[in-house]
């Protein structure tokens, strides 16, 4: 039986889990730096083509604000708050007839 790009999404993460509980992730090649926060991004990236197609009348984008300067990146990023929410106020912001299932990097249209 064919899985649904959902159901092969869902496989992937499962699989890193089990093997990151069991400590075997490096040894099958799962990323050793942020894996969780990658392949959560990657997930989130993928889900938002799959709703923006199943509900084409809402618009379901997805944005990279840049690296800001917060507690999480230890402000080391280089952008301001105010700078790293430009993309996310403008993707929020973009009209009922905007884009839908795209990935912005700042305030730019990206490839994923």
């Amino acid at each position: 039986m064919l899985k649904t790009l959902q159901e092969s999404i869902d496989q992937v993460l499962n699989e890193f889990l089990k093997d990151f509980k069991e400590g075997t992730f490096e040894a099958k090649g799962w990323p050793l730096f942020s894996s969780a926060y990658i392949l959560s991004k990657a997930a989130m990236n993928a889900n938002t083509r799959i709703l923006a197609k199943k509900y084409p009348h809402f618009r379901d984008n997805c944005v990279s604000p840049g690296s800001v300067k917060t507690d999480m990146t230890y402000n080391t990023g280089i952008l301001t708050v105010e700078e790293g929410a430009q993309g996310p106020v403008m993707v929020a912001l973009l009209p009922d007839d905007g884009p839908s299932g795209l990935f912005f990097e700042r305030k730019e249209v990206s490839s994923f």
